[in-house]
């Protein structure tokens, strides 16, 4: 289908047909989610943290292989391989790198120098300011509402601060789901929205149909610092409310089980996962407690995102998973939030138009 287009400083940068965004998350966005957003117009981002380098390798040649279109690759900033990482995607002329964590200002300049466009990951006007300064091309900023990691501001108080605070283009994430979402983030200045629990709720998306099921049965998320020590947003299950009642050392002992686990299954060697742990330590300013937890993450997750367990693992969603009622393909879907934008948008143009 080929509906309105909406062009934002977004679009223009990545090469993308529509301004929105599917985010990295583990275990989720594989080739298949990725091209399949790609196709539709959106910008499709591969997950790569939870990948070797000749696996990130073998994913971006697959996303090749199914469209033509521009994609990107979300990177772990503190990772010790990261610099190998940003070779892999220079030589592979990966259109977008984007970034949890801000990644340090010479691994922007090394992809900005080769044509590649950067685009980090934050949670404050703070850290938005720091990355523009550094020279990143835009700035993905999530509010509280968001899956994952998420801060405790609003999406639409921090969303205006940033836009305010920076003269690089702002993607809106936290909250959205639909065109009158997309539109909201248009009227605030940003140049298109971000979505992850919307895109994981797709037919396109690898997720077991067991987790898709038991994600639209559900209505509550919570933030808990169970899983991996920092605030992560999640449905609100039998298993996450055990974790919340376990004490220190259980929680511990877990963690130190699932490191290993996560070691024999990404290849790496235990003194990368403790350079990897004490670059975490700095740039988060974490306890050694909570850098140890953060093995639960990959784990927990892959229990049900890969292994169709949700009953084992754990399930990162936003809060916009109570509105969520279908599994459309993303072309349906991009084709969807697209229209409803450029009908609200015409809407109030016209109604505006009338008053005066």
């Amino acid at each position: 289908m080929i509906g309105p287009k909406l062009d934002t400083p977004l679009t223009r940068l990545t090469g993308v047909r529509h301004p929105v965004v599917q985010t990295g998350m583990g275990w989720v966005a594989g080739p298949r989610l990725v091209s399949a957003v790609a196709n539709a117009g959106g910008l499709g981002v591969l997950a790569s943290a939870t990948m070797t380098v000749a696996q990130l390798a073998a994913a971006i040649e697959e996303v090749r292989s199914r469209t033509d279109a521009p994609f990107g690759v979300n990177l772990r900033a503190d990772a010790g391989d990261a610099g190998e990482r940003v070779d892999l995607l220079i030589r592979n002329r990966v259109k977008v790198a984007s970034f949890a964590l801000a990644p340090r200002q010479e691994l922007i300049a090394k992809l900005k120098d080769a044509g590649i466009v950067v685009i980090p990951s934050v949670g404050a006007r703070r850290h938005a300011e720091k990355v523009a300064a550094w020279g990143a091309d835009a700035v993905l900023v999530q509010g509280g509402e968001g899956g994952g990691h998420t801060g405790a501001v609003a999406t639409t108080l921090l969303l205006p601060q940033v836009v305010d605070a920076v003269d690089i283009p702002v993607i809106a994430a936290g909250g959205f789901f639909d065109g009158r979402g997309l539109a909201a983030a248009l009227a605030y200045g940003a140049a298109g929205v971000a979505m992850g629990t919307r895109f994981l709720l797709t037919s396109d998306s690898s997720v077991p149909d067991a987790v898709k099921k038991t994600y639209l049965g559900m209505s509550e998320t919570v933030v808990t610092r169970q899983v991996d020590g920092m605030p992560h947003r999640v449905l609100r299950t039998d298993l996450v409310d055990g974790l919340e009642r376990s004490g220190k050392v259980s929680g511990l002992v877990r963690a130190v089980r699932n490191a290993a686990r996560f070691r024999r299954i990404s290849g790496m060697s235990w003194p990368c996962m403790i350079r990897d742990g004490l670059a975490m330590k700095h740039g988060k300013e974490l306890s050694w407690s909570q850098v140890l937890m953060a093995a639960n993450t990959p784990m927990l997750l892959k229990a049900a995102m890969v292994d169709g367990r949700p009953d084992l693992g754990v399930m990162a969603s936003g809060q916009v998973v109570a509105l969520i009622d279908d599994l459309p393909t993303c072309e349906e879907l991009i084709d969807s939030i697209v229209t409803q934008a450029a009908e609200v948008v015409r809407a109030l143009s016209g109604n505006l138009a009338e008053t005066m």
